[in-house]
């Protein structure tokens, strides 16, 4: 996977959710529908300059080819630790794993890969930039579908999985293609983050993620209803969850930081994200996180970025937490 560093650490986070409140500026629980839909928009918007990507976004990445009606053409689960290409398996025992969808056409004898991932790395997608000239933090977040010829075959057996899953024909590519363009123009931010209640199995979803294995999900369930048979295996995904009480909501950039915003809010907000900037030296990194402990474990308090939106967390135990569990294939018996 073309990903770059994470940011600091991934977090130490606390033990009971609690009532907040800034200098005697109280947030006020309002409704909410659980989870948060994610929200799509009607065009991807340009980059901004200022955002520049370590490793360049789907390099070798074209339009999605029309294939015959008449092909049949195998869909592969194609799966590999992240940052296998710079760590090897590290992360695989760990399970954080990326995923990816590979297809071979019959007629043609060709094969491509499909994938959803970060055009600016994965650090830039869960913490923003704190510009001097600029009050809101700063967000280089962006997520999109890359398609390319050909399947680096050592990439993903090596340490992962490539395994046949389903075998669908050209009409039903072509009808998938056109589903992945609007997809890939309307849902246009990297969510890093799974937010729910407890570990326990019926617990509420506050916030769901939005990343490279929801997508291959999305594209699975697509095939599904538009007649795709899948084989029955075990199919895993990785998830980051944070554990939170309720959360606050706070309200967009505006709100918050323009004219009519509330500086104590504004204040808090790039406070919290200051710790995750890129350490310049050890001794920074462990000053840093020290002020993360501080912030999150002491004060109990996370922000999230969600929707353009900010939203107050506050954690509880288990703080944090890195799954990998099964979701099954679509198939007539779940979808």
């Amino acid at each position: 996977m073309r990903v770059g560093c994470l940011r600091g650490l991934l977090l130490l986070l606390l033990v009971a959710g609690m009532p907040v409140s800034f200098a005697g500026f109280q947030l006020q629980q309002q409704q909410h529908k659980w989870p948060v839909p994610y929200r799509r928009f009607d065009y991807r918007p340009k980059t901004d300059p200022y955002c520049q990507a370590r490793y360049t976004f789907c390099p070798t990445g074209g339009p999605i080819p029309v294939m015959k009606d008449e092909d049949v053409i195998e869909v592969y689960r194609l799966q590999a630790p992240v940052w296998e290409f710079k760590y090897g398996d590290l992360l695989g025992h760990l399970n954080i794993m990326h995923d990816a969808i590979g297809f071979k056409s019959s007629l043609t004898g060709k094969n491509y890969t499909m994938e959803w991932y970060e055009l600016f790395q994965l650090g830039n997608c869960t913490f923003p930039h704190l510009r001097p000239d600029m009050d809101a933090p700063f967000w280089c977040n962006q997520g999109a579908a890359c398609f390319y010829e050909g399947i680096d075959d050592l990439h993903w057996k090596e340490n992962g999985t490539l395994v046949l899953v389903t075998t669908i024909s050209g009409t039903i590519f072509n009808q998938m293609a056109k589903w992945v363009k609007y997809d890939n123009e309307t849902g246009i931010y990297y969510e890093t983050w799974t937010v729910q209640s407890s570990p326990d199995k019926h617990a509420v979803v506050w916030f769901e993620a939005y990343e490279c294995s929801k997508f291959i999900l999305r594209t699975y369930q697509k095939l599904a209803d538009l007649g795709a048979v899948f084989s029955k295996i075990q199919t895993n995904y990785t998830s980051i969850i944070l554990f939170s009480g309720e959360p606050i909501y706070l309200g967009n950039e505006t709100n918050i930081f323009g004219p009519p915003g509330n500086k104590t809010v504004a204040a808090a907000v790039r406070a919290f994200f200051s710790p995750f900037k890129p350490p310049q030296s050890i001794k920074e990194f462990f000053f840093n996180v020290l002020k993360i402990v501080d912030q999150v474990v002491l004060n109990h308090q996370f922000y999230l970025f969600y929707n353009l939106e900010y939203w107050l967390l506050p954690m509880k135990f288990p703080y944090i937490k890195i799954t990998y569990e099964e979701i099954p294939l679509p198939n007539i018996d779940n979808t």
